[in-house]
């Protein structure tokens, strides 16, 4: 299998100008020599983000039959009746694993 290179006029994407690629270009790229970016103390790692709160489950599709008045509830609260279902549904899984 052949790796072509794909033309930059054919690539999908953010249109970087020449200006910001010359300025990339002139940057430092190793971030242990850039005086702006030293290491964050030990108390600032303490309150970092966990990868947990980053994660989302992978979703399938799938067809349920709801009955009208539920659906009809469900999406009288405005937009997302499908996420409500899925919160719905969520909340009571844990409860009843947690049980």
């Amino acid at each position: 299998m052949s790796r072509e290179h794909t033309p930059i006029s054919l690539r999908k994407g953010i249109n970087i100008t020449s200006e910001t690629r010359d300025l990339y270009q002139t940057s430092v790229h190793r971030t242990d020599q850039d005086e702006e970016s030293r290491p964050l103390p030990p108390d600032r790692w303490a309150n970092a983000m966990r990868r947990d709160e980053f994660f989302r489950p992978i979703k399938k599709q799938t067809t349920v039959r709801i009955d009208a008045d539920i659906l009809d509830w469900l999406r009288s609260k405005g937009e997302g009746h499908l996420t409500r279902i899925n919160d719905i549904l969520r909340e009571r899984m844990l409860a009843e694993r947690s049980a």
